[in-house]
């Protein structure tokens, strides 16, 4: 059997589909981090001890910066979504960019922003 090129249109159809439905989920959780982020502080501990307070405020700042890092990581994830989006309008989705070769349907459907097959990512570490 030859290797194909790239997927159908119809597999494109199923993978846009697939990203857009993770792109809404990735939107919702990121407008959730960033209200609790911009809500953090509407909790105060003005009525509790000043020591209590303190360590208090001491695990904000680190969950804050979680939060931060999340948010971060979730814009991120976006962005890939979106190229991936882009790579499908452009026919060249699913395409390992080191092989040339179709990236396996199995792995696009856990990951569908990779841009590498599974041996080009070994081959890289």
């Amino acid at each position: 059997m030859a290797e194909k090129e790239r997927y159908t249109d119809a597999d494109l159809e199923e993978f846009k589909e697939l990203i857009h439905h993770k792109l809404n989920e990735a939107k919702t959780d990121l407008e959730g981090l960033k209200n609790s982020l911009s809500h953090k502080d509407d909790h105060g501990t003005e009525d509790t001890s000043p020591s209590f307070k303190m360590m208090e405020d001491g695990s904000e700042t680190l969950s804050r910066e979680e939060m931060s890092q999340l948010a971060a990581r979730q814009e991120k994830f976006i962005t890939h979504l979106e190229n991936a989006l882009t790579r499908i309008e452009n026919k060249t989705y699913g395409v390992c960019r080191v092989t040339g070769k179709l990236i396996p349907k199995e792995r696009l459907r856990a990951v569908p922003h990779a841009t590498l097959s599974i041996e080009a990512k070994q081959a890289m570490n």
